[in-house]
Order: structure tokens, then C-alpha cells, then sequence
């Protein structure tokens, strides 16, 4: 457990300390009252502090290949230590990881936190016996332990290794702020184009993880989409059309695209796969809308 580095602390109760605190590490912007967690379930009001319960608890580490991240214009041809703990702070009807990361949203506080106790020096130490020139930030959303994501990343920095977040997009300034400069690739997913599957399928918006995704770009960053295309959800060629040219608009052309093909899991299990012929119509339209890089998924 370690205090949170982005939240502010509102207006105590009359006659005491603790309090409510807002944190300020994605885009929900919870207001979390006294022994509260927030949405992301992993981060707790303690008598009017805010505490990250996942720091140091690794989940999952495994070694991947880039290109599963999915990465494949950074560092193509390499393995990447990827590292997750516990939480999210979307609740995705679709999460492919959602034994780790839907930790109970209905009283998280309840939940207990689970686990293996790590520092930052081991997985520096674990990335360079494997021999891995880069540690993945991912399986669940990094920004929900960006503390111990933060600490790794300066550590990976001065021994020469590269960091890469896969991500929902839905960070605050104040976090890319903070991990920027030590952040050298990320994958987002741009899940759709329409707030309402944003609501409804993820609690979430999209508008913030749009204007992310340009200032990501802005800041230099390596950056990659991965659109999971769900029948009958987000699968429209006017959606598919918009998403391409708002790459190529605001991204630019040599922004690579990823299209996923969907398969049922978790609560959309009554969806159907998705038709390899809609995969390869998603990869045309991005082709079509004048982009350099698409490139299908899960085929």
C-alpha cells in the first residue's frame, strides 16, 4: 500500500480529520468518501488520504512478444515483461481479462486485494534476466496503478529499457504529465466512436480518451489504436469510416491501426464472433480513409 500521487483532499467534516478526497488519476475523477475505494477499486479513501492497495501486488507477469501488446512498428521482433495488478477503472461487458481486473464494483471495499509482493527493483531485475529490452504495462489498465508503474518507469529508464503502457486512454493530464517522459509506446484502445457505447458497454466517455489520444501523439509518444470490433455494437462502416478518418486527421496517416476480431466472453457472450469478411471490410476503410498501417487482429 503507498499513498496515491494525484488526488486533492476536500473539505473536512466539522470538528475532525479525514474527509473526502477526489482523485485525479483518470478521467472519473472519483470523489471517494472516508474508507471508500473508487470506481477503479484499487484505490482507497483512509481517514482523508488517498492509498493505492495495489502497489507492489502483481497479479500477472509474463513474458510476451511485442507484437500481443498489440505493437507492431516498436521494437517488432522482441518480448516485452508484462506486468498487471488487480482493478480497472472501466467495467468493459467484454473484458477478455476480467477475472483480474472486474474486482467487484458493487462494494469493493469488500474485496480483498490480492497479489504477489513486488518492488520495482525486482521487475527491473526479472526484465533483464529475460532478457526483454522493454516492460508492458497491461492485461488490466496501468493507470490504475500508476504509482508502481511510475516507479518501475524511472528504474527501466537508467537501466536502458524501454516502457509501454496498453491502455483505455482514460488517464488525466496530471498522469501523462507525470509519466510522459518515462513513457516510450502505448497501445489504445479506441473502443468505438459513439458516447453511448462508451456508457453502456464501458461506463465510461469517450471524449476524453479522443483528446488523449492527440496529446499522446503531440507529446511524441509511439503510439498505436486497437479497435475491438463488435457485431451489431460498433461494427457500422460509418463508424468504422469515422474512426479511420479521425486517425488520419488528428493522428496522422502513419499511426497504425489495429482491427480485433471479437469473440464472446464474460457478460457478451450472446454476441457472435465477428465475420473475418467484416475485419478485412474494417482494414479497407482504414486503407480507404488514406492510412498507412492496418493491420487485422485475432484471425
Amino acid at each position: 500500500m503507498r499513498e496515491a500521487l494525484l488526488y486533492e483532499k476536500l473539505t473536512p467534516p466539522k470538528g475532525g480529520a479525514g474527509g473526502n478526497v477526489k482523485c485525479n488519476a483518470c478521467n472519473h475523477h472519483c470523489v471517494i468518501l472516508d474508507t471508500k475505494r473508487g470506481i477503479c477499486g484499487a484505490r482507497e479513501n483512509q481517514d482523508g488520504k488517498l492509498y493505492s492497495l495495489v502497489y507492489g501486488k502483481i497479479i500477472a507477469e509474463h513474458v510476451d512478444s511485442i507484437e500481443k501488446k498489440p505493437l507492431y512498428h516498436f521494437l517488432p521482433g522482441t518480448f516485452s515483461l508484462s506486468i498487471a495488478t488487480v482493478g480497472c477503472n472501466f467495467r468493459c461487458l467484454h473484458c477478455q481479462n476480467a477475472d483480474i481486473s472486474q474486482i467487484s464494483k458493487e462494494r469493493p471495499e469488500d474485496v480483498k486485494i490480492l497479489g504477489k509482493e513486488m518492488t520495482p527493483e525486482k521487475i527491473i531485475q526479472d526484465t533483464l534476466d529475460a532478457k526483454c529490452p522493454s516492460i508492458s504495462y497491461t492485461y488490466t489498465e496501468p493507470t490504475i496503478f500508476v504509482e508502481f508503474a511510475f516507479d518501475c518507469m524511472k528504474l527501466a529508464h537508467k537501466k536502458g529499457l524501454k516502457n509501454i503502457w496498453v491502455s483505455n486512454g482514460y488517464m488525466t493530464k496530471e498522469t501523462l504529465d507525470l509519466v510522459g517522459p518515462y513513457l516510450d509506446a502505448t497501445n489504445i484502445d479506441l473502443k468505438a466512436f459513439t458516447e453511448k457505447f462508451y456508457q453502456e458497454v464501458c461506463g465510461a466517455r469517450l471524449r476524453p480518451v479522443l483528446e488523449n489520444l492527440i496529446d499522446i501523439k503531440k507529446r511524441g509518444i509511439h503510439l498505436e489504436i486497437t479497435t475491438l470490433i463488435i457485431p451489431t455494437k460498433n461494427d457500422s462502416e460509418k463508424e468504422l469510416k469515422a474512426i479511420a478518418e479521425f486517425i488520419k486527421k488528428e493522428l496522422g496517416a502513419d499511426t497504425p491501426w489495429h482491427v480485433s476480431r471479437f469473440f464472446p466472453t464474460y457478460k457478451m457472450t450472446d454476441v457472435l464472433p465477428t465475420p473475418v469478411e467484416k475485419i478485412l471490410q474494417a482494414v479497407a476503410i482504414g486503407k480507404s480513409a488514406g492510412l498507412k498501417y492496418v493491420h487485422a487482429g485475432n484471425i
